[in-house]
């Protein structure tokens, strides 16, 4: 029966496809702890079977033909692991000659990441998010999940994102640790993980056969205790829905009174895209509410249905600063909020400290874009 079971969950990973094909859907889960000790110096590298990125399934028997094996455990969120990838395609690059192939493994699991560990990102670590991330970056090389049991990862036993395992062509371990001792952008070259590869290259020692790494923890399926805590923490946060008049709008949009990029979203109750949408902002807040950065939500409702707006604002956790108009001019909430926008609902926009407006969409937002701007940022960004 529980073997039964198991090819039943496996089967329902692969999807089949025309020509007998099969695409791999994940299944990210909890999982118990295992025992996930760092490979030692001089075993054997472990089998995988694995999907990339790319929609394909890797084996180790693929790089069968590499003279050495470079693995990189790392994830699409962590600063660290974002910090290190342009330094990642360098290596691709300047070995590809001397047939040392590189292979990227995430070992996080979806489970076990919060909303506000995505900070430094546009992405979390899902198997979806994985795809757009090797795209933006022009990934070079093979980018594995190994996000939904971590089946694979706990042979290796990476402790942080990145972490870099050096094979032979024997397939045996001969470093692991840190890329290099460096991690802003622009301050160093890898020089860690270039030495062992040159080491094994020439057939010699690697001088010094492990360091530490520095990075995100790898996110185990089975951390998942802060979880519950954090979610009751957001929502006991305080809600309300405080009246605001023309001047008000105007100081907000204003912004000179927080050092904080400022996204306000003007909604209605009635108003079925905003309603659709409004989580969006709230996990946006959620993810970069620590840094430089705030939500604000201003109800176009009138004030006659401010219950009803504030039970929507409750429904959704909207635990930020929320706001409803108190003025019975629609236009002249148009105008305080920007002159350039025609009224359709819902609208919004991101403003620097100062009052310029960096983004305004009227209708419906592009959660992605909008993240991917607030994350490059020159106020918020990447990397530490």
């Amino acid at each position: 029966m529980r073997k039964t079971l198991y090819l039943l969950a496996i089967s329902t990973m692969l999807i089949p496809l025309a020509y007998g094909q099969a695409k791999f859907v994940p299944k990210p889960q909890r999982v118990s702890e295992v025992p996930h000790e760092t490979l030692a110096i001089g075993a054997k590298a472990p089998d995988f079977r694995l999907p990339g990125a790319d929609g394909k399934f890797y084996t180790l028997n693929n790089f069968a033909a590499a003279r050495v094996l470079v693995i990189v455990f790392t994830c699409t969120h962590c600063p660290t692991a974002q910090a290190y990838e342009d330094r990642i395609k360098h290596i691709v690059t300047d070995y590809k000659a001397k047939n040392v192939q590189l292979v990227a493994i995430t070992p996080n699991s979806p489970v076990s990441l919060q909303l506000e560990e995505l900070g430094y990102t546009d992405l979390n670590d899902d198997y979806e998010s994985m795809a757009i991330r090797a795209k933006d970056k022009a990934f070079n090389f093979p980018y594995l999940y190994d996000g939904d049991t971590h089946a694979y990862s706990v042979k290796y036993g990476p402790v942080a994102t990145p972490h870099a395992f050096v094979f032979d062509q024997q397939r045996l371990l001969r470093y692991t640790g840190r890329l290099d001792a460096s991690e802003k952008p622009g301050t160093a070259n890898a020089e860690d993980l270039r030495r062992a590869i040159d080491a094994v290259l020439a057939n010699q020692p690697v001088a010094q056969p492990t360091t530490k790494t520095f990075g995100c923890s790898v996110k185990w399926a089975w951390k998942d205790e802060y979880k519950a805590k954090i979610e009751k923490d957001w929502e006991s946060r305080p809600l309300a829905l405080d009246e605001i008049d023309e001047a008000g709008i105007k100081k907000l949009v204003k912004n000179d009174d927080s050092n904080k990029l400022r996204l306000i979203n003007v909604w209605a109750t009635w108003c079925g895209p905003c309603v659709l949408e409004y989580p969006e902002f709230v996990t946006m807040q959620r993810m970069y509410g620590e840094r430089d950065f705030e939500f604000v939500s201003i109800s176009a409702d009138k004030l006659s249905v401010k219950d009803k707006a504030l039970a929507l604002l409750k429904k959704k956790q909207s635990h930020v600063k929320n706001y409803i108009y108190n003025g019975s001019n629609s236009y002249a909430l148009i105008e305080a909020i920007d002159p350039k926008w025609n009224g359709a609902l819902p609208y919004t926009i991101l403003v620097e400290p100062g009052g310029k407006v960096v983004y305004a969409a009227q209708g419906s937002i592009k959660p992605l874009q909008l993240r991917k701007l607030i994350v490059e940022h020159p106020r918020i960004g990447r990397y530490f």
